[in-house]
């Protein structure tokens, strides 16, 4: 049984153990799901506009129906009303219209999937979300969960793994030919997330070995070496391209330069796969912790009020000079929830002084009580913006940050949250 307070390191007066607070987190965490539900379309889940609404021609987005599902599924296994019916349309959708019947694995949207000329090509950051999606909906014993995850898990293994880098290879062209040029830290960071789950949900370590792998390559060697300023673009040959994507550095992806967000999500993943190894085989590498410090206070220097106001910003360049401003709301989740995972592993004061900073700030200028949700990104001023992040089509990163401070470190998710009244 998952222990009711996430940690005996929390001080008494930490926000994490008042019952106020950890009603406020359950009620927005509630809010957000409900602001979500209309995104369903006909074949998986679409982009919602700024209002909460389906534009007239929103298609589903292979993405967005894998991390609905996932989230959806452990809501429901929590006892939100409405939230299994969703989660099963999203398994349905992927063992339908969004998976590519001819060569295997999935498209990137329902427009492409009818599109026999073309198709798009198979990215491994999509598939790491299905993986995560087929495992929770395994866990909560939705229909068809356990074929979807053993057809995605057969793909992401036999496809885009790589035994001998240790690492998630990127894209392949629709026919699993013309392997992209590129090794992606996006990509790798949520294939961890999406090891640690599978980890749990089929007792099968090798998942967990692989994301120590994946992050003892990215973070204790690469990043480390950078004082934990997290480089994301390589080739396959393991060269950085410092100037990849310089001529896009909006891109919602695989922007130009470094992401302090990233930064602070590899903090907390760091230690879940501490607590995880911990867990189950009584032992973990002692880097593991002390690079998920690193990682956080690099991750807050580079990106917290840089520019004169709050908010963790988009990218930096390799001097860490600010380039895109915008302050997108995955940031600022992710920055909640790794502050949350070092308070709960250390009782630092510290921790839970950053912890009350960020939420204060997401509650004061990111959530919209006008028309409902988080605001995807806001500028510089912290006013609404849409550069990178327009409309509100996320839900998987906000949501997690209201359920991560009352779960333990491990197991996953799902896996912690069937737990609890195990």
């Amino acid at each position: 049984m998952a222990e009711p307070l996430p940690s005996l390191m929390l001080p008494r007066s930490s926000w994490i153990r008042e019952s106020s607070h950890r009603a406020w987190l359950n009620a927005q965490g509630a809010r957000l799901l409900d602001f979500s539900k209309p995104s369903r379309v006909g074949e998986g889940f679409g982009a919602l506009d700024d209002r909460g609404h389906l534009p007239p021609d929103a298609v589903a987005d292979t993405t967005l129906t894998a991390r609905m599902t996932h989230v959806y599924a452990i809501a429901g296994n929590r006892g939100f009303l409405g939230c299994l019916p969703l989660a099963a349309h999203g398994v349905a959708s992927l063992l339908g219209p969004l998976r590519d019947p001819e060569y295997g694995g999935w498209f990137e949207t329902s427009g492409m999937a009818r599109d026999e000329a073309d198709g798009g090509r198979k990215q491994a950051y999509l598939h790491a979300f299905i993986v995560l999606a087929a495992s929770s909906a395994v866990v909560a014993r939705v229909d068809g969960a356990r074929p979807l995850l053993e057809e995605a898990l057969s793909v992401w293994e036999r496809r885009f793994w790589s035994e001998d880098e240790g690492v998630f290879r990127e894209s392949f062209a629709r026919d699993w030919s013309d392997e992209e040029d590129y090794r992606g830290a996006n990509a790798n960071m949520h294939s961890v997330e999406a090891c640690m789950a599978v980890a749990d949900v089929t007792g099968n370590s090798v998942w967990r070995d692989r994301a120590l792998r994946i992050s003892e390559r990215f973070m204790h060697t690469y990043a480390k070496a950078m004082d934990y300023a997290v480089p994301e673009h390589f080739s396959r040959e393991w060269v950085l391209l410092r100037d990849f994507n310089r001529d896009k550095p909006t891109d919602d992806l695989r922007p130009y330069g470094l992401t302090p967000g990233h930064f602070l999500e590899w903090s907390h993943l760091l230690l879940k796969l501490e607590a995880a190894l911990l867990r189950e085989d009584g032992e973990a590498p002692a880097w593991l912790f002390e690079d998920s410090v690193g990682l956080f206070h690099a991750g807050m220097r580079a990106g917290w009020e840089r520019d004169g106001a709050p908010g963790v910003l988009y990218t930096v360049d390799f001097s860490l000079k600010p380039v895109v401003h915008v302050r997108p709301h995955w940031c600022q989740a992710e920055a909640l929830t790794a502050a949350a995972a070092l308070l709960k592993r250390t009782g630092n004061a510290c921790y839970e002084k950053w912890y009350r900073t960020i939420w204060d700030y997401v509650d004061l200028f990111m959530i919209d009580r006008e028309a409902g949700g988080w605001h995807q990104e806001l500028d510089r001023h912290n006013r609404s913006s849409a550069v990178v992040y327009p409309g509100k089509a996320d839900l998987y990163h906000a949501w997690q940050a209201t359920l991560a401070p009352l779960l333990p470190l491990a197991p996953s998710f799902a896996t912690a949250v069937a737990a609890l009244d195990g």
